[in-house]
């Protein structure tokens, strides 16, 4: 807790970081970067300047929320032609042909320029620092490093730049990463151009060249972020926003209005009945992004319908208590044509919820010749099929799993948050949310609960789950597989207006901490 300023993310030295920013002066946008382009370089895996950044401010001067959409769009060379020509029936989860290009970088100077204070000669000064003389590698990212060694050893640039010796750094060691180092002072100096438009464009080109890639330096040079209108629903007296699609935003909001619908406020929690209520509205929800959340420059989607309450009601009716739906679940609508989040409220209220990410850990897998840049892999989330919505397309965005979140109550913000873990993120929200307000945690708890996620034709839950939980949904017919890894992350920032005070949360499945002053 603390009343000036406070910070969450998934790494002490990114919170300390954005801590400093708003001790001298800087604003909680220009600390949200700094923090960022930190985590860039020390939870490597999970985020990058070769990733995509979406984000939420809410503005405290205009008492205005804006969304900023920074994600990357797929190569004017790119089809379903192209793609199946190459003998593929699905998009290559990994590789050359997943990447698309990075939007983070624009989106950083899109939105510092906007709402910042600071240029980015000084936002970026500390994760080039991290970059060029070491930072300690601390025990989730060296767990999620090691495990990834024979992905790091297929191919030479992520070799040399993750890799020593053939081996991932241990817990405690020093990291630097020269080369990235020198990217990232290029751009502090330069800006976005240096990126997009002149020798850092250049090398990636070069490089998806000489592994057959698609990408061309007017990929790069056409790149621009978009400013969104935020999309938003109702739920136990709070107003819920999200970015609009491509993101998945809405699938979030869609399963809180279908959990409005419910008596979850009576049911005990982590009982087989309040878990099988999430997993089935879940599940719901998700039918519907799949079929629908894309590029809206490409498609209609709509939005209202799927966002009705009466639509909600409809989808509500078709949960069983005693038995679990097929997944997925057919769309209920009529037939129409790894990650970090961080959290920034700063002195004057001024918020931001924002998250950048590479989508799967390390991404493609590929780092850029000498660039030290890792390129993400959000091209492999196409859909080789030309009547559906997410279909492939030259300079189209790809739905995307990457949701910040702010939470309003009577025109004010009162919870700016975020929930790492590519498709867990929705059910992240959601379930964070109702840990909040229908069983009445703290924000601590609420992160801290056990999780749990049905995907793959399974309940997959944390060891947490109990075991009458599990055999009552054993009997509503699901399959409980209990895994290993944490279900994602989270981080949270609540403003309590009345005492003029600050409460955050960092979960503890990730490295991070929240701090304030």
């Amino acid at each position: 807790m603390s009343t000036q300023g406070m910070v969450a993310t998934s790494q002490p030295m990114a919170t300390a970081v954005a801590l400093d920013i708003l001790r001298r002066g800087g604003n909680a946008m220009d600390a949200a970067i700094a923090a960022s382009a930190t985590l860039c370089v020390t939870e490597p895996f999970s985020t990058g300047i070769g990733g995509d950044c979406f984000l939420l401010y809410h503005e405290a001067a205009s008492n205005r929320l804006f969304g900023l959409n920074g994600s990357g769009r797929a190569p004017i060379k790119a089809s379903i032609e192209e793609i199946g020509g190459r003998g593929y029936t699905t998009m290559p989860e990994r590789g050359i042909l997943s990447v698309t290009v990075p939007g983070a970088v624009d989106a950083w100077q899109t939105a510092l320029e906007r709402f910042g204070t600071m240029d980015f000669t000084e936002v970026l000064q500390p994760a080039i620092q991290f970059a060029q003389d070491g930072f300690a590698v601390t025990e989730v990212v060296a767990a999620t490093w090691q495990m990834s060694e024979s992905l790091l050893a297929s191919s030479d640039g992520a070799r040399r730049t993750y890799l020593l010796n053939g081996k991932a750094p241990s817990v405690g060691s020093c990291y630097r990463q020269p080369n990235l180092a020198r990217s990232l002072k290029r751009i502090a100096d330069h800006g976005r151009k240096a990126f997009y438009e002149g020798e850092i464009a250049e090398k990636i080109v070069r490089f998806s060249d000489e592994h057959d890639g698609l990408l061309q330096l007017d990929d790069f040079a056409l790149h621009t972020s978009d400013w969104v209108q935020p999309i938003n629903t109702e739920y136990r007296g709070v107003r819920v926003y999200e970015i609009p699609p491509n993101g998945q935003g809405i699938t979030a909001l869609m399963m809180l209005n279908i959990l409005e619908n419910t008596a979850l406020r009576e049911m005990v929690h982590l009982s087989a009945e309040s878990v099988h209520i999430y997993c089935e509205a879940f599940k719901l929800a998700l039918s519907e992004r799949d079929r629908f959340v894309a590029d809206s420059t490409f498609n209609t989607i709509p939005v209202d319908a799927l966002l009705s309450k009466q639509f909600a009601k409809k989808q509500f009716s078709r949960i069983d208590p005693d038995q679990c739906l097929a997944h997925p679940p057919v769309s209920g609508l009529p037939h129409h044509r790894d990650t970090i989040c961080l959290t920034v409220v700063d002195e004057n209220r001024n918020a931001v919820s924002l998250i950048n990410s590479l989508f799967w850990a390390w991404g493609s897998g590929l780092v850029a010749g000498n660039t030290g840049i890792t390129l993400q892999n959000r091209g492999s989330g196409f859909v080789l099929e030309h009547a559906h919505s997410n279909s492939l397309a030259p300079r189209k965005r790809p739905l995307h799993t990457i949701i910040p979140a702010m939470v309003y109550q009577d025109e004010q913000p009162i919870l700016s948050f975020g929930v790492m873990g590519g498709h867990y993120q929705a059910m992240g929200h959601c379930y964070v949310l109702s840990n909040w307000l229908d069983f009445d945690m703290d924000l601590q708890e609420a992160v801290d609960a056990p999780r749990f996620l049905p995907e793959d034709g399974a309940l997959k839950v944390e060891r947490g789950v109990p075991y009458d939980a599990r055999i009552g949904l054993q009997n509503r017919g699901h399959h409980i597989v209990e895994v290993d890894a944490p279900l994602g992350g989270a981080q949270c920032i609540y403003i309590d207006w009345e005492n003029g005070v600050l409460q955050a949360s960092s979960d503890a499945r990730k490295d991070g901490c929240a701090l304030g002053y």
